[in-house]
């Protein structure tokens, strides 16, 4: 992702602090030594509400967005084949990538599975790699790719002008969608997973609800578009002219507002992730909005940038170190050692019989993933070193 200021500018360092943040918050959340010991703000809202948990993935979203303005400057936002090509080749390579690292989790674990039943490496392999007709088509990759390649597009073909409309007219409709098809209803009539089911079939979709229900289906991602798109509107705001303490004013005071704006369309609409409200999507990008302007303060204006320098170790390399992440993660639990008398994965050798005796289940569940991030940041460090850049 492009992070480039005008001329004289320089790079903003706090839009890499605060995107590495986000990519360490969500290797975190996503990782726990035990899913039976998370405390409350690591984990996800049930259904509708909001925890700090819900809003590290929409931050990213909001950055992206943030980065689609900077990084489609240098075309003059203009729909030439060149910009085209460019959004088109991204879109494909996220979403490609967020499949392949599916696919490779699923691999791992069918391997595992058929090495309990004693079946020989070669049939192991062969049957594991087969394993398209089951494999969840879309994620959180899938849906950065999504509403990164739609936003994008419609930022070069319509005038900048109407964008923060057409963000306004995606939820409205969305909106209206999700109150005319029992879209705040935890079960399988509910519109979305109407929708996902009729277009990606059950067997391609997320089951952690009980049934098939996608936290990042399709037709919830067309407020994700909306939710870049006013990421989009963000990054305007941070190329203007204007003197930098005017600039933090500026969205901080469109943080305040959004935040008002999904606080109160909440009443109508409530704040749901799983779903994507328009709620939701306007409270977080407040919240981002609010962050964002905070650390531009601290970091920018006040010069106070000593303790962010570990987050910007993920900010300049966010894509690369999360799938590295997710990757180490399915390595973590698919691989099986002997240890204690039994056999049992790398994750719980280190969380059953490393952590959890010293520190307890909750403490314990906690520090894995906080050593995951460590570890991945080790492997990011050499290259913000080196000043090597992995773009996805």
């Amino acid at each position: 992702m492009e992070n480039n200021l005008p001329s004289g500018c320089g790079r903003l360092l706090s839009l890499d602090v605060l995107r590495g943040m986000t990519v360490a918050g969500m290797i975190l959340v996503n990782n726990p030594g035990s899913w039976g010991a998370v405390y409350a703000p690591l984990q996800h809202a049930a259904w509708n509400g909001l925890t700090p948990t819900d809003l590290v993935f929409p931050l990213f979203m909001f950055i992206m967005g943030v980065s689609t303005y900077l990084s489609l400057r240098k075309y003059d936002f203009a729909c030439s084949g060149a910009a085209i090509r460019k959004i088109l080749v991204r879109t494909a390579v996220i979403f490609a990538v967020g499949l392949a690292v599916g696919w490779f989790s699923r691999f791992c674990f069918s391997m595992q599975s058929l090495a309990e039943q004693g079946v020989p490496l070669w049939e192991r392999v062969a049957r594991s790699a087969d394993s398209f007709e089951r494999i969840r088509i879309l994620g959180v990759l899938q849906r950065l790719a999504l509403s990164y390649g739609a936003g994008a597009l419609i930022a070069v073909t319509a005038r900048r002008r109407a964008i923060p409309w057409i963000a306004a007219g995606l939820f409205a409709a969305y909106g209206l969608i999700l109150l005319s098809g029992n879209g705040f209803d935890l079960s399988p009539d509910n519109v979305v997973a109407v929708v996902d089911r009729a277009v990606l079939g059950e067997a391609h979709m997320y089951r952690g609800e009980g049934f098939s229900f996608d936290p990042e289906g399709l037709l919830s991602t067309v407020p994700s578009v909306a939710h870049v798109l006013i990421g989009f509107c963000i990054g305007r705001a941070l190329v203007s002219e204007e003197e930098l303490k005017l600039k933090i004013l500026k969205i901080l005071r469109w943080g305040a507002l959004l935040m008002l704006a999904g606080w109160l369309l909440g009443y109508l609409c409530p704040v749901n992730k799983k779903v994507w409200s328009p709620s939701f999507a306007l409270l977080t990008c407040g919240v981002a909005a609010s962050a964002l302007a905070l650390l531009m303060w601290t970091i920018d204006v006040r010069g106070h940038r000593r303790w962010s320098r570990f987050f910007e170790v993920f900010g300049v390399n966010p894509l690369f170190l999360y799938v590295t992440a997710s990757v180490l993660s399915v390595v973590l639990l698919a691989v099986r050692v002997p240890c204690g008398g039994e056999t049992m994965s790398l994750q719980a050798v280190v969380y059953s019989h490393g952590l959890r005796p010293w520190l307890g289940d909750y403490p314990a569940s906690l520090a894995y993933p906080l050593l995951l991030v460590g570890a991945v940041w080790l492997i990011g460090l050499p290259l913000y070193r080196k000043r090597i850049y992995v773009k996805i």
